[in-house]
């Protein structure tokens, strides 16, 4: 059977982030895409102009367009930027008993604008991260869940990752690549313990879409039936290869896109 991944989130008409970058990220894992867009963001690598929140009716319709056709074998979430819209998000996968979700906890964009609205946070917390399989915050999006500082050193990672993990969500990755030095770490962090992931961290101003394409690569290959380890093992090392080859592509003024097809073109 042809593996199936679906990702519910916003737009990026410049094609580097959101359902764009999901897309192409499936498409270059050997995965079919599925979307369901939840906002109509009007940005392109230097920043977000305006964005058009899509009626919580509305993408309860598409949710139900995509499951009531499609076996649906892994799902990621990223943009969700209202109360309205997390609610439908998981009455939907309910209502569809969707497995293998992958949350990405977007909440600023990589201009540094924000995408989701302060009163939605607890919304986050409370409805859509105890039905994650994993959640794949960075370290601001982790402070910002857990209302704490940004954590500095690998301890303070295990310990954020742990209260995340508490809050019911079956795993969590914290991504290092705010962090400093020559490594980027990041550490899935279950009830069994902690699995460390490392990579050589790349010099490139071309990182935007980075999260989503990392959260999708990971719903990529649990769509193709890998254990939570291996599809995020095989996921960072998508993204370093990405990141790696981003600076062969000359596109925008910004911060430019990973390179998602490095492999094909």
């Amino acid at each position: 059977m042809t593996p199936i991944a679906l990702t519910i989130a916003g737009t990026d008409p410049s094609g580097g982030a959101g359902i764009q970058a999901d897309l192409k990220t499936f498409a270059a894992l050997g995965v079919y895409g599925a979307s369901v867009i939840t906002a109509l963001v009007a940005q392109n690598t230097r920043g977000v102009r305006a964005i058009h929140d899509v009626p919580p009716d509305f993408i309860a319709a598409e949710i139900d367009s995509v499951f009531d056709d499609l076996t649906v074998a892994a799902v990621k979430i990223g943009m969700l930027s209202r109360p309205a819209v997390i609610a439908t998000v998981v009455d939907g996968l309910a209502r569809h008993g969707a497995t293998k979700i992958v949350v990405d906890p977007v909440m600023v964009a990589q201009s540094g604008d924000r995408l989701l609205v302060p009163e939605a946070v607890e919304a986050l917390r409370t409805l859509l991260l105890p039905r994650a399989t994993v959640i794949t915050p960075n370290l601001p999006e982790a402070a910002v869940l857990l209302d704490a500082a940004p954590a500095e050193s690998e301890a303070e990672m295990r310990a954020q990752g742990e209260r995340l993990l508490a809050l019911g969500p079956q795993a969590v990755l914290v991504k290092g690549g705010h962090g400093t030095g020559a490594e980027s770490v990041d550490l899935l962090v279950t009830a069994s313990g902690v699995h460390r992931f490392t990579a050589p961290r790349i010099a490139t101003r071309n990182t935007h879409g980075t999260g989503c394409t990392l959260s999708s690569a990971i719903a990529a290959g649990l769509a193709r039936g890998l254990d939570l380890d291996t599809a995020v093992g095989a996921a960072k090392d998508y993204l370093t290869a990405a990141l790696s080859a981003a600076d062969r592509l000359t596109i925008g003024k910004g911060h430019g896109p990973v390179h998602h097809n490095f492999a094909q073109w």
